[in-house]
């Protein structure tokens, strides 16, 4: 396995290297990433390519045993190509230029930009093809992060106008039936007279604005996929390809499993705190976004940049606490990490990230972070086997980017947020420990258990077949609120009861549904007798509700409503299996019970642990071992043994557990 750091010698004096190199070593390294923000080192003016000096930073790595992954420059282009060629900049929604000075600031669509990125990538990569140092590469640098992957250029005009005649096969007329046109007198004559949308009075076309969406995806996958290409024509036999992905993935306005399928192994930048946070996000949301990785290619991944110290490039974060970043590592482990390098070696003194701390300070002395570094890597190292080995997931998250795009189109609700919906859903299994995968609607869900499906709008008949089928052959479907109201081109079903293509299996009918403004809620109460033995219990649903009328399913729980007393949460018997609705952003006292109830149904592996407290078991062969993390600044205990604030423990089964 490869452990390391993220290390800029270019940012130091030369003077510095043998010292960076020795601490480097001394934590147990046997990796460092170089290289990714340093086009200008490589090529001072166009077309005089030198690689003289990373050639001397790699003869030192691998004299000191260190192996390199070498990042493609092509995140920060060089001035003088900007002042050359201004076309490559990318523009906003106002038409105002990203002006040369930040990064990632290039037009995906700007055939120059590519071309210049792609000879810069040719030469880079066959100048060290034979160097047996070098074992990966990395294409450009957090695709898509910072909205760099929006741009609203004449280059993506003309670029979208024709995404679109080849995806309705140059029929302007199956265009306009498709979006609805007619509507406000927006029909076209021709694909040359359909506009981006950028600001207009109101809103423009959501079926438009869903295609934008997928151009976006199609020109950044493009990119990307042509990137990769270069590298595997240029690289030598040994050497593998990947990306840093980083976080916020339902944000971003690309597919990222469409993204990693360039890729041999999925890379991704862990950053549980970033700056402006008074605390980081909560385990169950740290856990997701390992999980999210994992599922890209069905397979474990690498993290590339691991948080050690407080980051913020204007606004600081919070300063992880003794242990926690520690303890964030193993549990990035624990998820499916096989590989990991920490940001950074060292804090830089000058620039945009001189706010983002690292392994070694201002002070440049070797303290707690760095003991702490060291005692990851010597505690993991015997577990490589073990982090190699396959998770196998009872229960599946499904996601569509289609879907996530209609609702950042329309969020329906002020209080919306798909990350926050999937997590309310995702949370209570991770709570009781479950190993979850979080995977795309398009994958082969046959294998699992349980199927956990967020506010999935976006239900066309054939996926309403598959999931009616594994429900019907023994499994659970857990269903949320707006479930299968749109088509695939954005518009709202005509004629067909809700939710679509998920009424029969549900057992339920959609008569009724409101938003509910942010800051409020509905109070909701137990419906059926003996029902978990929650007849006392009453919660409250936030965000939406679905009026839900039952046709053949079970009311759980209904609307503690004078006007609208209907069911809230329904559960379904459909053939085999079952199917729960779930109305509405329910509270964590329902959503934990129903959790359990399946999970117990179901027989799903899973372990109590306390609030905080996340259990993780690990399988190779007959080789077991628990991963077990304190998530609090508080005194814990699991199994009846004391847990120090943020400790983190690997304990191998057939040994006492502590």
């Amino acid at each position: 396995m490869f452990v390391g750091v993220d290390y800029y010698p270019e940012y130091w004096p030369a003077e510095l290297m043998d010292e960076d190199i020795d601490g480097i070593v001394k934590l147990g390294s046997n990796m460092v990433r170089i290289g990714e923000f340093s086009w200008h080192l490589m090529e001072k003016e166009e077309g005089a390519f030198d690689f003289s000096f990373f050639d001397g930073v790699i003869a030192k790595l691998k004299n000191n045993g260190l192996s390199v992954m070498f990042g493609t420059p092509t995140a920060t282009f060089p001035a003088w190509l900007a002042k050359k060629h201004p076309s490559i900049l990318s523009k906003d929604e106002t038409g105002g230029v990203r002006a040369f000075g930040g990064r990632r600031q290039y037009c995906f669509n700007s055939d120059i930009y590519f071309r210049y990125s792609s000879l810069i990538t040719r030469k880079l990569v066959a100048h060290y093809s034979d160097e047996p140092a070098v074992v990966s590469w990395q294409i450009d640098n957090e695709f898509g992060h910072e909205g760099s992957d929006m741009c609203f250029c004449d280059q993506c005009h003309s670029g979208f106008q024709q995404f679109l005649e080849r995806k309705f096969g140059g029929d302007i007329a199956l265009l306009n039936e498709t979006y609805g046109t007619i509507f406000w007198g927006q029909t076209y004559n021709a694909f040359s007279e359909i506009p981006l949308p950028t600001k207009t009075i109101t809103v423009h076309n959501p079926a438009l604005q869903l295609d934008w969406a997928r151009f976006r995806s199609y020109s950044v996958n493009r990119f990307g996929a042509r990137m990769a290409a270069i590298v595997r024509e240029e690289k030598g036999q040994n050497q593998s390809v990947t990306t840093n992905l980083p976080g916020g993935f339902f944000d971003k306005w690309y597919d990222h499993a469409e993204h990693a399928e360039a890729l041999d192994f999925v890379s991704y930048d862990n950053y549980p705190v970033w700056g402006g946070l008074a605390e980081p996000i909560t385990p169950a949301a740290i856990a997701l976004g390992h999980d999210f990785n994992r599922g890209l290619k069905g397979a474990n991944f690498w993290i590339v940049e691991e948080l050690m110290g407080a980051q913020g490039h204007d606004v600081i974060g919070y300063l992880p606490r003794p242990n926690q970043a520690r303890m964030w590592s193993m549990q990035a482990f624990a998820h499916g990490c096989s590989d990991l390098l920490y940001f950074s070696w060292r804090a830089m003194t000058r620039g945009a990230e001189q706010f983002c701390m690292g392994i070694v300070d201002h002070d440049n002395r070797r303290g707690r972070k760095y003991e702490e570094v060291q005692s990851v890597f010597r505690d993991i190292r015997p577990y490589a086997d073990v982090l190699q080995s396959e998770i196998k997931a009872d229960v599946a998250v499904l996601y569509d980017y289609d879907n996530i795009w209609s609702w950042r189109i329309q969020r329906q609700s002020g209080a919306f947020d798909f990350r926050n919906e999937l997590l309310r859903l995702y949370t209570p299994f991770h709570s009781l420990n479950c190993r979850i995968d979080v995977i795309p609607v398009s994958r082969d869900f046959g294998g699992y258990k349980v199927l956990v499906v967020p506010a999935l709008q976006m239900i066309d008949k054939a996926l309403g077949e598959r999931l009616a089928t594994f429900a019907r052959d023994g499994g659970t479907v857990v269903f949320s609120f707006r479930t299968g109201i749109r088509d695939k081109d954005n518009n709202v079903y005509f004629g067909m009861e809700l939710p679509g293509y998920a009424a029969e299996m549900s057992g339920v009918v959609i008569r009724g549904s409101e938003a509910i403004p942010a800051g409020c809620s509905v109070p909701v109460v137990p419906a059926a007798a003996g029902w978990e033995a929650a007849q006392d219990s009453a919660s409250a649903c936030e965000v939406w509700r679905d009026l839900l009328t039952p046709t053949t399913a079970e009311v759980l729980y209904r609307y503690d409503d004078p006007f609208f007393p209907e069911a809230a949460v329904t559960r379904n018997r459909f053939g085999s299996g079952t199917v729960y609705y779930i109305g509405g952003g329910m509270g964590e006292e329902i959503l934990d019970r129903i959790t359990r109830s399946i999970v117990n149904e179901r027989d799903i592996w899973h372990i109590k642990s306390d609030k905080g407290v996340e259990v993780v078991l690990r399988e190779s062969g007959e080789r077991k071992v628990w991963f077990v993390l304190n998530h609090t600044g508080d005194t814990q205990s699991f199994q009846g043994q004391r847990l120090n604030p943020y400790e983190s423990r690997i304990v191998e089964a057939g040994r006492p557990l502590f």
